[in-house]
């Protein structure tokens, strides 16, 4: 900061301090005071809001037992990103079997991987009080709307919707994060909800994560949400790994004529302006949702499928892409 500059604004007072210049405004009796600052000043002004800026955040702490935790989002909701999610989940196991993995949702109003991972029932307690994942497919998972909490002692059903207040909700993903035995993970792929409010910004915050995953359409309406959600990463101070674009282009099964419903590339231009890679395209293909509805995503029941193939080559840039794990 080289100089600070402070409007005011007093009717008819006219206040001139000592080394400093005032200058009228518009013809209006406001005035606009200067001071250069010295070196140390400067300095010291950068550290003061420093510690305000940091002030009241929580501590991050790493999750026990987990390496490395990657989070998918999106600014947008309906773009796919919990199918992306759970086949990234199941494509990083695929790609490497000697790899532990973990799906947590966050997305706490309107949760989908239970039944794309054909997910029922509560969890069991460890002898220390903690959740167990549910487990399928070789992914252990940990989903709100199955979880019991200890506090609140009842489940919240599949078809609930669940009303709670922002408190509610930051009690809930503290649990989530802090209540729930994970054993030892590789990697935590963690679905979180559409936009940038409060349970990205508690997630963020409360724990260290080694990478996100924005999934946008090419469609210009989440493209605009997509550049929101990594530009919120990267004023947390979490790396954004890349872009998935979802979507991208849908073939007849018929004639094979290529379609670009959502439009052509637009996150390979998004990816240009914000100086990110394109991890991956996705296309749009009625046995990716098939596939999820039944709760036997595509990754795991046609792993030979192109559709399948595309997941797993998004599952090693990201992998490729992730710094060394903390040791």
């Amino acid at each position: 900061m080289g100089s600070w500059q402070r409007l005011l604004l007093f009717g008819g007072v006219s206040l001139r301090g000592a080394g400093g210049a005032c200058a009228p405004l518009g013809g209006r009796r406001a005035l606009v005071c200067r001071r250069q600052l010295s070196g140390s000043e400067n300095e010291t002004l950068k550290q003061r809001r420093t510690q305000v800026m940091s002030r009241g955040l929580p501590k991050q702490k790493p999750i026990e037992g987990v390496k490395q935790v990657i989070v998918v989002a999106s600014g947008k909701g309906g773009v796919g990103k919990s199918t992306t999610a759970v086949n990234l989940a199941l494509a990083l196991a695929a790609n490497d079997s000697s790899k532990a993995i973990g799906l947590l949702d966050v997305d706490v109003y309107g949760p989908s991987i239970p039944k794309m991972m054909n997910l029922k029932g509560s969890p069991e307690l460890s002898q220390s009080n903690l959740m167990r994942p549910l487990l399928n497919y070789g992914v252990a998972c940990c989903i709100l709307v199955y979880c019991c909490s200890m506090s609140m002692g009842f489940l919240v059903e599949e078809t609930a919707p669940v009303v709670w207040r922002g408190l509610m909700v930051m009690s809930a993903i503290e649990k989530l994060l802090r209540q729930v035995d994970w054993g030892q993970l590789d990697y935590l792929v963690v679905d979180m909800p559409p936009g940038t409010g409060d349970v990205q910004l508690s997630v963020s915050q409360n724990i260290p994560i080694s990478g996100a995953v924005i999934v946008s359409t090419p469609q210009d309406i989440a493209l605009m949400d997509a550049h929101k959600g990594a530009e919120m990463f990267r004023k947390v101070h979490v790396p954004v790994l890349g872009l998935v674009q979802n979507m991208s282009v849908f073939q007849c099964p018929k004639c094979k004529h290529k379609t670009h419903i959502f439009g052509a590339d637009g996150a390979r231009k998004l990816a240009q302006i914000l100086d990110l890679d394109i991890l991956g395209d996705i296309p749009l293909h009625l046995n990716i949702r098939e596939a999820s509805d039944i709760g036997q995503p595509i990754v795991f029941s046609q792993p030979e499928s192109d559709e399948a193939r595309a997941y797993l080559r998004v599952a090693a840039e990201v992998v490729r892409r992730l710094p060394p794990p903390a040791q």
